[in-house]
């Protein structure tokens, strides 16, 4: 079997300050894989700046400039990490790689596991996931936000394999059928299992940003998390559903009670319980119309059928 043609996806936004010690151990990285032909001298770093506001896009040009393998596509927009990273792998497969790795600059993801994921990828895996052996760098509050992430993903039907974020490899019949996902709103981690083929896992430990802030508030880890439930499930709408009935359950029990206290003469004017019902169903009205808002919002964005980014440069 000839060496494989890799290249690996890189999306930035505003990473100029990790990306020179990036690009560094990159390239030890690559040139170890060169001299033991565990890849072939065609592979290439394809960095995507994905809209940045610094100097993200001088710094790939200037890397350009100093190795031919470091490549570049800059984005016109912002269109998100994992808009950009869509990006960088349907260039990597119009590059005509035989398979795309994808990591973040920051390179918190181990980059010795690499060695890992082309040996699984040779022995005929399609999908390689990198998956975190521990969270023991992060704080009490984000592990437990992201088992219970994981959980309710699985919970509500989506297939994503926990502990494991964006750092895969993927073979180039796993990018072809990649590429016939249309939908605007787009969720790497849960559209990747459903792809189907042969998988495999590595094991690897998370460590620091080499470099700058980083780019995942609680805010952004949030709203992705809502985008991974809705672009995947329906059962929040079910779910509403079941409150629904629920709560004309409860309606009726009130109803034969009031019944009940007034023939046996107990009714109290009960000005708490009153209250307390109306602001409990006026939560789960609000609730239920937030989570329909939701679904009606992504129908409206993918209805548009507008393109998920657009290529201002390429080097």
């Amino acid at each position: 079997m000839a060496e494989p043609v890799v290249f690996f996806v890189i999306p930035c936004y505003n990473e100029e300050e990790a990306l020179p010690e990036t690009s560094r151990r990159l390239k030890q990285k690559i040139t170890d894989l060169y001299q033991r032909n565990a890849i072939s001298s065609e592979s290439r770093v394809l960095f995507v700046d994905d809209g940045s506001k610094d100097h993200t896009w001088d710094v790939i040009e200037s890397l350009h400039q100093e190795a031919a393998y470091f490549g570049g596509v800059k984005l016109a927009h912002n269109r998100g990490h994992q808009n950009a990273l869509y990006a960088g792998l349907m260039e990597a497969l119009k590059a005509g790689c035989d398979a795309a790795i994808s990591m973040d600059a920051d390179l918190q993801d181990d980059i010795n596991a690499i060695d890992q994921f082309i040996e699984k990828y040779k022995q005929g895996a399609q999908v390689v996931y990198g998956v975190r052996d521990n969270r023991d760098t992060d704080s009490a509050f984000k592990r437990g936000t992201a088992e219970m992430f994981y959980k309710l993903m699985n919970a509500l039907g989506a297939e994503t394999v926990a502990d494991h974020a964006d750092y895969r490899l993927m073979g180039r019949i796993a990018l072809e059928a990649l590429s016939e996902y249309t939908e605007v709103n787009l969720f790497l981690r849960g559209i990747v299992p459903s792809i189907g083929f042969k998988t495999d896992v590595v094991y690897y430990k998370r460590g620091v940003r080499v470099a700058g802030e980083s780019k995942y508030p609680l805010s952004k880890m949030i709203s992705f998390a809502v985008e991974g439930i809705t672009s995947f499930s329906v059962k929040p709408l079910q779910m509403i559903t079941g409150f629904g009935v629920a709560s004309v359950f409860v309606s009726i029990v009130c109803f034969v009670y009031t019944l009940v206290s007034v023939f046996t003469g107990h009714a109290v004017a009960g000005w708490g319980s009153i209250m307390i019902s109306l602001w409990l169903i006026g939560g789960i009205i609000i609730i239920s119309l937030g989570v329909v808002g939701e679904y009606i919002g992504k129908i409206y964005m993918e209805s548009k059928h507008r393109p998920r980014y657009f290529v201002e440069k390429m080097i």
